[in-house]
């Protein structure tokens, strides 16, 4: 289990085991596009969301510190909801994903800034305690980036196109 919390050990990797996870989520997300475009990146989002929250339960059950930094699974669905507009907007406009490359960058760098910051709503998520806090606040990070990437992605193609 503590693999699949780590995925496969990356969550080990020092320092910051939860940018190693975001890095990591970014070639998964691109693989899973590539063999079923946004639906499935969706699809496996949720799964993985659903893993994590299972793996997490067991592994911290009667812990102490109910988070610990080599679990990233949480970070790899995040990641993967930041990345959801380049997926769907790529889907939408029939081209490769990669051509969206700066809402690739965009929803890296604000996906970890929300992480690591904790603003508002990805706080209190992560106050909640238990494997709902480590995963959901990764979630709300992620729909947090997500509107990002999208509001950045649209005023670039109206205004700026």
């Amino acid at each position: 289990m503590k693999w699949v919390a780590s995925v496969l050990g990356i969550g080990f990797l020092k320092p910051g085991p939860g940018t190693w996870g975001s890095a990591a989520a970014l070639p998964l997300a691109w693989a899973i596009h590539q063999v079923g475009g946004f639906w499935l990146l969706l699809g496996v989002t949720v799964f993985v969301f659903l893993i994590g929250y299972v793996v997490v339960k067991r592994l911290t059950v009667g812990q102490e510190h109910y988070d610990p930094g080599w679990i990233v699974i949480d970070e790899v669905a995040g990641q993967w909801v930041a990345l959801f507009p380049v997926s769907y907007g790529a889907m939408l406009a029939s081209v490769d994903v990669l051509r969206l490359w700066p809402g690739w960058i965009v929803a890296f760098v604000l996906f970890r800034l929300f992480d690591i910051r904790k603003p508002w709503l990805v706080g209190r998520t992560d106050r909640m305690g238990g494997p709902w806090g480590v995963m959901l606040d990764d979630i709300v990070a992620g729909v947090f980036a997500a509107i990002c990437v999208f509001v950045l992605g649209a005023l670039f193609h109206v205004v700026l196109v």
